[in-house]
C-alpha cells in the first residue's frame, strides 16, 4: 500500500511450477510472449532447492548439488503439496532429501543455515521459497515487482492441493489470479502461435511428458473453448525412465572394463543421473552423443558414445508405455484414434524424435505436434508457461470473482 492507501499496480506473469523443472513468462506490450531467464541464464529452471553452509541456492546450481550435497538438497516437491505423509510416494526423492511426517504434514530435514542442527522445514516452506525465488527473478527481468500470478497445475490437482499452492503462494507474495490445468495451457499457446481460426473444431490429445510422471489430456476445440473430455496420469513412466535406460546402459559398459558397478554408489549414481539426463537431451537434436564423467567410481574416469538408433531400442518398452497411455486416454474419451486431428507434445521428454514417430504411426491422420516434426512448433518445454503468461494478460485486470465465475467450466 502506498502513503495513500492506493492498491500496488498488479503485474501478473505466468508460472509453470513442475515436479522436474519450473519457468516463469510474461506477455510484453506487443503482445509477445517472453520466457524469462533466471540470473543463471535458465528458462529451464530445476525444482530444486539446496543449501551450503546457510546460503540457498536454487535451480540448476541446486541440482548440481545433488551430487555432494544430496541431504540438503529438496528435490521433486511439488507433488506432495496438499498431501498427508501416507499417501505420498517418495521413490524420487530417494537421492536427495527424503520426505518424512511432521504433524500431519510433509516436511524434510536439512541443514539450511550456519549451525550445525537440521532443520525441519514443511512442504509448505519449501513451496514458499521456490515461488519467491521465480518472482524475485521475474521482478528482476521485468523491472518492476511481480506480485500476481496464473499458475499452472496438473489435470488431476486436487482441491486440497490447490489450495495448499494457494496459500504457499499467497505468502510468496503472489495473488493468484487462477489455476490453469496444464493441457489447456499448452493448447492455448499453440494455438496462439499458429493463429488457429478460433472457430475450427478439432480434438486434440495433449500428451505431456514430464520428468517423472506422464500426463494425457483429450481436449475438444469448440468455438475457441477447450473442454477435457477424459484424462490419464501415470506418475511412473516419464523423462526419469528414459534416463534409466542409458543409466543402466552406461553402468554395464563401465563394469565390463571395471568390475563395479557405479550405481551401488550414491556418488556415482547421482553423476550418472545427471550425465544420463544430458545425453538425452542431446540425442533428441543429434544422430549420437557421449557420455563423459570424471571419477565415475574408484576414481575412474568414464566415456561411452552411444547413438541415437541404441537409445531407441534400450528405451523401446518406455516409449510403448507412452503409446499406450495415449491410446487409453482416447478410448476412455469414447473416441476412435481416426477421430483426433492433432496431437501436442508437451513437456521436456517431448523433445524425443522417437515418441512423435512413434504416434505419427498409430494415429495416421492426425498433426503430431513437436520439434521433430515441425521445427516451427513451440518449444514443448515452454508450451504450459507461454499459455500461463497469455491467460495472465487477458484476465489480469478482472476482479478474482469474476475471472472464477466465467472462467472456471472452461479451464
Amino acid at each position: 500500500m502506498s502513503s495513500e492507501g492506493e492498491t500496488a499496480p498488479k503485474v501478473a506473469i505466468g508460472i509453470s511450477f513442475g515436479n522436474s523443472y519450473s519457468s516463469i513468462a510474461y506477455t510484453s506490450g506487443e503482445a509477445k510472449v517472453e520466457v524469462i531467464a533466471n540470473e543463471l541464464g535458465d528458462r529451464q529452471i530445476p525444482t530444486v532447492l539446496s543449501y551450503v553452509d546457510g546460503e540457498e541456492f536454487q535451480g540448476t546450481e541446486a541440482k548440481s548439488q545433488l551430487v555432494r550435497n544430496p541431504k540438503n538438497t529438496v528435490a521433486y516437491f511439488r507433488d506432495f503439496l496438499g498431501k498427508d505423509f501416507k499417501s505420498i510416494d517418495p521413490t524420487n526423492c530417494h537421492a536427495s532429501a527424503h520426505p518424512v511426517d511432521a504433524e500431519n504434514t510433509i516436511a524434510f530435514q536439512i541443514k539450511d543455515t550456519e549451525a550445525d542442527e537440521q532443520n525441519t522445514r514443511t512442504i509448505h516452506e519449501i513451496t514458499v521459497r521456490h515461488l519467491r525465488r521465480l518472482a524475485s527473478s521475474a521482478s528482476d527481468y521485468m523491472g518492476k515487482k511481480v506480485n500476481a500470478a496464473i499458475i499452472t497445475i496438473p489435470s488431476d490437482f486436487t482441491d486440497a492441493q490447490k489450495d495448499a499452492l494457494n496459500k504457499a503462494a499467497t505468502d510468496a507474495g503472489l495473488e493468484v489470479i487462477q489455476f490453469i490445468s496444464e493441457p489447456v495451457a499448452a493448447l492455448l499457446a499453440h494455438d496462439a502461435k499458429i493463429n488457429e481460426n478460433s472457430t475450427q473444431d478439432k480434438n486434440v490429445v495433449v500428451a505431456d511428458i514430464g520428468g517423472t510422471r506422464t500426463d494425457i489430456a483429450v481436449v475438444a476445440s469448440r468455438g475457441g473453448m477447450y473442454t477435457v473430455l477424459a484424462t490419464a496420469h501415470d506418475y511412473e513412466l516419464g523423462g526419469a525412465q528414459l534416463d534409466q535406460a542409458l543409466i543402466d546402459y552406461a553402468a554395464k559398459e563401465f563394469m565390463k572394463k571395471n568390475k563395479t558397478d557405479p550405481r551401488t554408489n550414491e556418488r556415482s549414481l547421482a553423476k550418472l543421473k545427471l550425465e544420463a539426463e544430458a545425453v538425452k537431451k542431446s540425442l533428441s537434436l543429434g544422430a549420437s552423443a557421449a557420455f563423459s564423467i570424471e571419477s565415475l567410481a574408484d576414481g575412474i574416469d568414464f566415456s561411452l558414445t552411444i547413438n541415437r538408433t541404441r537409445y531407441e531400442l534400450l528405451a523401446g518398452k518406455v516409449f510403448g508405455s507412452f503409446n499406450r497411455l495415449i491410446e487409453s486416454a482416447v478410448e476412455k474419451a469414447g473416441l476412435d484414434n481416426l477421430d483426433i486431428n492433432e496431437i501436442l507434445l508437451s513437456g521436456g521428454s517431448s523433445h524425443t524424435p522417437k515418441i512423435a514417430s512413434n504416434l505419427k504411426s498409430i494415429f495416421a491422420d492426425a498433426t503430431v505436434t513437436a520439434p521433430s516434426t515441425n521445427p516451427a512448433a513451440v518449444n514443448p518445454s515452454e508450451l504450459t508457461v507461454r499459455g500461463a503468461a497469455i491467460q495472465a494478460s487477458l484476465i489480469s485486470e478482472f476482479e478474482k470473482e469474476d475471472v472464477e465465475q466465467s472462467t472456471h467450466p472452461a479451464v
